[in-house]
């Protein structure tokens, strides 16, 4: 049976690459952006998809961004809580209050938000498939400068745990989703050129585009898993191969193509 998936922040980054990948698969993918000119964008790239403007911020926009899927489609199979950001790389008091706050009312309470919303849904019907994104911070990994989203990760990691519990007995099923470091603005952005320099070394090693990674994403998400499982691209056992065999030189950047 044909899969009808919503992935939030589909309009860009790992977003669209999954939005892209899905309906390559033959799902019928329906994605949001905040902007009509990101969806615009979207549709542009992947026109067999339907965006749908919504700021996943507000829960009545949830609400309109679920209605309007199944409106469409008649269901909901599965759910991506894609969209996040990450604010610049301060210490906590030196970053703005306003990237704080938005930081958290994104990664974190947007996605409890979206989560009532879809797992509500999902419940109504009998079935569905919820994956939340996990990123930097989600394994308790700790770097200066990211608390803020590291925290907010750490939180999705947490929450997601919580709700496979929540849902037991009902039919629908809560998943972690981790795509590793993947090559988007929202790796690369607030460094100095020195800096950046200085960083590739380790993104290179570790670091994978996102037409690599979504592909084999995508498949999973498909394919479905456990209640409560964990799909992990960068393991801890690739990323200690890929350090032992550094010597072997990458480009995710592509600079040198």
């Amino acid at each position: 049976m044909t899969k009808v998936v919503v992935v939030t922040g589909g309009t860009r980054g790992i977003g669209l690459g999954l939005v892209r990948e899905l309906a390559a698969r033959g799902a019928q993918v329906v994605y949001c952006g905040r902007s009509a000119d990101s969806v615009k964008r979207a549709e542009e790239q992947v026109p067999q998809a339907f965006g749908v403007v919504a700021d996943v911020t507000d829960r009545a926009a949830v609400q309109r961004l679920w209605d309007a899927a199944v409106e469409r489609h008649g269901r909901v199979d599965i759910w991506i809580n894609n969209a996040g950001m990450s604010p610049a790389r301060r210490k906590l008091w030196e970053l703005d209050p306003a990237a704080l706050d938005a930081t958290v009312d994104l990664n974190l309470r947007a996605l409890l938000h979206a989560s009532a919303v879809v797992l509500a849904g999902m419940a109504a019907q009998g079935a569905g498939a919820l994956w939340n994104m996990e990123g930097f911070g989600s394994n308790g990994m700790l770097r200066p400068g990211l608390t803020v989203y590291g925290a907010t990760k750490r939180a999705v990691t947490y929450t997601t745990d919580s709700l496979a519990k929540e849902v037991e007995g009902t039919g629908v099923t809560v998943h972690h989703l981790s795509p590793g470091m993947v090559v988007t603005d929202l790796l690369t952005h607030d460094y100095t050129p020195e800096e950046l320099a200085q960083a590739k070394k380790i993104f290179n090693i570790l670091a994978d585009r996102v037409e690599t990674v979504t592909p084999w994403l995508a498949e999973k998400v498909l394919a479905g898993a456990k209640n409560g499982a964990r799909v992990a691209w960068l393991t801890r056992g690739k990323a200690f191969v890929r350090f032992l065999t550094a010597f072997r030189k990458r480009d995710v950047f592509g600079e040198d193509a």
